[in-house]
């Protein structure tokens, strides 16, 4: 199992990386996600949009200072390089994790709801599996984290939060398995996440949730 890891976890790096260049691409370019015409996007980028933004411009402002600060007190080519170039890598990384989170939206048509977060979450949950849809605005434990499990009991959520919090509960009619990086090794019975509209995503969603329970 050991020699497993590091191949997977460079699997993982690599997949990020190519994720993350693939977004921005999209997000410069402004490629719409294609959708069917009963389909409808809901984004969940504005809750973080602003730290992103300050992040963006505290690194912008960084970078340059740091390489002043080298050419003044280490006056060593190389090492400008190097700074210079892991500083520029971390401020396009940001960009590439703001385009992520907008390009890849929450996505509902007639056969079920796609749940994302970025390039890393993507979980597409048919209507015929949903037993309920609420709104209820939680924090997650861990803020930081984008994936986090809850267990009450024999029933496992599973929360995918932007943020740091989650506003919408999805129950499901029996447990089932979701996979999402990060996540439970068992059945969940109940998927949370984040919209920055989600009376509107649930009003929708309930509208397919009655297509489907009509004979």
């Amino acid at each position: 199992m050991t020699d497993r890891q590091p191949p997977t976890l460079l699997r993982r790096a690599l997949a990020a990386e190519a994720g993350m260049w693939r977004s921005l691409f999209r997000w410069i370019s402004r490629r719409r996600p294609a959708l069917a015409d009963d389909a409808r996007a809901f984004g969940y980028a504005g809750v973080v949009t602003p730290i992103f933004v300050v992040f963006i411009v505290v690194s912008a402002v960084e970078v340059p200072l740091l390489d002043l600060l080298l050419a003044h007190f280490l006056p060593w080519p190389p090492l400008r390089i190097v700074a210079l170039t892991l500083g520029a890598w971390g401020l396009i990384w940001m960009f590439g994790m703001l385009g992520a989170v907008r390009v890849h939206p929450h996505v509902t048509d007639g056969a079920g709801i796609r749940v994302r977060y970025g390039h890393s979450v993507d979980v597409t949950i048919p209507w015929s599996a949903v037993a309920e849809i609420r709104g209820r605005r939680r924090s997650l434990t861990h803020s930081s984290r984008t994936v986090e499990v809850e267990e009450s009991g024999d029933r496992v959520h599973l929360l995918v939060g932007t943020g740091g919090q989650t506003n919408i509960d999805l129950v499901f009619r029996e447990p089932m398995t979701v996979v999402v990086p990060k996540g439970p090794d068992r059945p969940v019975s109940e998927l949370r996440f984040y919209a920055d509209d989600p009376d509107a995503l649930i009003a929708r969603a309930r509208g397919h949730l009655t297509t489907v329970a009509t004979p």
